[in-house]
């Protein structure tokens, strides 16, 4: 059976433009997506076909040397202090000038040239000469006996400390001892009187010195 062609259907303007807008599209989106194809130029002969190597490795990169410390400059300053200069003081209208202090001489350098102070010397005291009784008085030395010791048949000792002048005498009597207040007032009495000494002495000069001195009483029966 064939179909009448009188009976086809016409395509309407509007589906048609609506056809060519689609493959519009189709068409530039290929275009678009395609890769690029560069035509090789055809030439004499079969194709050639050469290795070509990959480029060389760039050259290690050194790290950079370290630097050598700067060492850092230190800039010395002398200090030099002013000169001061003290202005003369008036005093009582005289201008005085103060000067700086003198030095001591410097020490010698042998010790035994120093100077040493004179080594003060000890006197000694001049010799002492005890006194002593004077050979001639010497019969005078013994007291008379007291009566009432007669009497009374007592003998006795009496033992005294008298103190002699620088002209050889007695000038006081003192008691150690004695066996009766009369033997000690006979023996009183006589050196107060008639003892005679020959004074002590320092360095030849005459001086009082303290002596003692023991009187003995002894009856004589016969």
């Amino acid at each position: 059976m064939y179909a009448d062609p009188s009976r086809r259907r016409r395509p309407s303007p509007a589906g048609a433009g609506a056809a060519l807008i689609v493959n519009g599209a189709i068409i530039g989106a290929l275009m678009f997506a395609a890769p690029n194809v560069i035509p090789g130029i055809v030439g004499d002969g079969p194709m050639k076909i050469f290795d070509v190597p990959p480029p060389p490795p760039p050259p290690p990169v050194e790290p950079p040397k370290a630097k050598d410390p700067v060492k850092p400059e230190v800039e010395t300053t002398i200090y030099t202090p002013p000169t001061v200069v003290t202005p003369p003081v008036q005093l009582n209208n005289v201008a005085t000038v103060t000067e700086p202090p003198l030095t001591p001489p410097p020490l010698p350098a042998d010790p035994g040239s120093v100077t040493r102070p004179p080594v003060e010397r000890v006197v000694p005291p001049p010799p002492f000469v005890p006194a002593a009784l004077d050979p001639r008085f010497a019969g005078l030395l013994q007291p008379d006996y007291p009566a009432s010791e007669i009497r009374a048949e007592r003998e006795g000792k009496v033992t005294v400390r008298v103190l002699i002048g620088t002209d050889g005498r007695v000038k006081q009597v003192e008691q150690v001892n004695a066996t009766s207040p009369a033997f000690f007032d006979a023996t009183r009495r006589q050196a107060l009187g008639r003892w005679r000494f020959k004074p002590a002495t320092r360095g030849g000069v005459p001086e009082e010195s303290w002596q003692t001195k023991t009187v003995t009483f002894v009856l004589n029966n016969g």
